[in-house]
């Protein structure tokens, strides 16, 4: 499996960016990985065709590690998304 040899947040840019065991780097815009939060509370709301408006603007944080993923924390409040080293990956 992968995993991130690098990860960082460019305020700058808007996004984070991620570096790969393989080499691949990954950029990743902030407003893009609040909208495809895995936690639970986000998916059942996309479930259930719900689509909350994140904001263009919103910021990330900070990030916090977790072994299996990381956990995003964003200025909008939420902090519950732990995104798995795959999940991550997969996002375009």
């Amino acid at each position: 499996m992968n995993t991130p040899v690098a990860l960082h947040r460019s305020s700058v840019d808007g996004e984070l960016r991620i570096r790969w065991d393989d080499g691949v780097e990954q950029c990743i815009a902030f407003a893009r990985l609040r909208g495809a939060c895995p936690c639970s509370q986000c998916r059942m709301a996309r479930l259930q065709g719900r689509i909350d408006l994140v904001s263009a603007g919103v910021v990330l944080q900070e990030f916090n590690l977790q072994g299996y993923g990381v956990q995003l924390v964003f200025d909008d409040g939420h902090d519950r998304g732990i995104y798995p080293w795959a999940y991550l990956r997969a996002l375009n």
